[in-house]
């Protein structure tokens, strides 16, 4: 919905943007505020969706998102390729790159410099390209195979660095992974992700900085965080609260639930490791912390069930029947 906003905002039609409980749940000022200071007509239902816009001309700007977001970053850039003159956005922390990428490998005047990207008006010819699968949804695959010490290769993903840093902070924990590099699909590297045989878990920390590049993948990163030897502390994780449902709470409650020891200090998420005992988790309706718990029962020492597990269609359709095809025992 932020990246359509971004598209919309020089269309010369009006749209209204909306979605389901979730979607509206999502700040949108955020995306809204830049693009009327663009030239756009942008409302908002204080701050949530519907979001009305009334396209037109516009005219670049400078902007810096006051909270770290590809999504407000992707929609100023696909603005200010329709914008007059110079749009460039400064980043307080660096987040996923698809948009510039893509920009760049169409031919687009992009300035990719520390901290910023610039880009002025450009308009395409058309384009064909195959999509990789979503290395974020790898992830999933990636912690059950560690959890259950496994081998697995996982094929035909996008290993784009700036969504790959989740690898980093499994390596961290003990996961052994190499990236396997085939081809190139509009500017986005493709290959295969190579999981080794885990020996064991140990816990870390995740910086502010660090998160934004992992924001996504918080509640696997926790799944794999419960069955670790020490504490994981993910620092200043508030942005966590406005996803698809309150993860910040929700994970540490979901850990709970299943038998661990998690908590919330702040905006800060700590998970005490030692394992999963059992139990009874429920999802909200949110895929990510679906497909998280299921991950984390698969190494707990009693049964666990979770309730809501079709949210995982959202983003990973046939994820259950996945796993049972790579051999975890999963009823229901």
């Amino acid at each position: 919905m932020r990246l359509l906003s971004g598209v919309l905002a020089a269309a010369p039609f009006r749209t209204v943007l909306t979605g389901d409980d979730s979607l509206r749940s999502r700040p949108m000022e955020r995306v809204a505020a830049p693009l009327r200071e663009m030239g756009a007509g942008v409302s908002t239902a204080e701050g949530h969706a519907p979001v009305r816009i009334e396209g037109g001309s516009l005219h670049g700007i400078r902007h810096t998102p006051s909270v770290p977001s590809a999504q407000v970053k992707g929609a100023v850039l696909l603005a200010g390729v329709a914008a007059s003159g110079e749009t460039t956005v400064a980043e307080p922390a660096a987040t996923r790159d698809h948009t510039e990428r893509a920009l760049a490998h169409l031919g687009a005047s992009v300035l990719i410099e520390p901290g910023r990207i610039t880009v002025s008006a450009f308009q395409h010819d058309g384009f064909e390209a195959s999509v990789p699968g979503d290395v974020s949804s790898a992830a999933f695959l990636v912690a059950a195979a560690a959890l259950t010490g496994a081998e697995l290769v996982v094929r035909g993903v996008g290993l784009n660095p700036s969504r790959t840093r989740y690898l980093e902070v499994m390596r961290r924990m003990g996961v052994e992974i190499v990236c396997r590099f085939a081809t190139e699909e509009l500017g986005e590297p493709v290959g295969d992700l190579v999981v080794g045989p885990c020996m064991g878990l140990t816990g870390t920390t995740v910086e502010e900085r660090e998160l934004p590049l992992v924001i996504d993948e918080v509640p696997v990163l926790a799944a794999l965080a419960a069955h670790a030897v020490g504490e994981t502390r993910f620092t200043r994780a508030g942005e966590l609260r406005v996803k698809e449902s309150d993860r910040l709470t929700g994970i540490a409650q979901a850990i709970r639930s299943l038998g661990g020891q998690a908590g919330v200090e702040g905006d800060d998420l700590i998970v005490a490791g030692g394992g999963l005992a059992g139990g009874a988790a429920i999802s909200g309706g949110d895929h990510r912390m679906a497909m998280a718990a299921a991950v984390a029962a698969l190494a707990a020492s009693g049964d666990c069930v979770i309730e809501g597990m079709e949210a995982a269609d959202v983003s990973f359709p046939g994820f259950v029947g996945t796993l049972r095809a790579l051999g975890a025992g999963l009823e229901g």
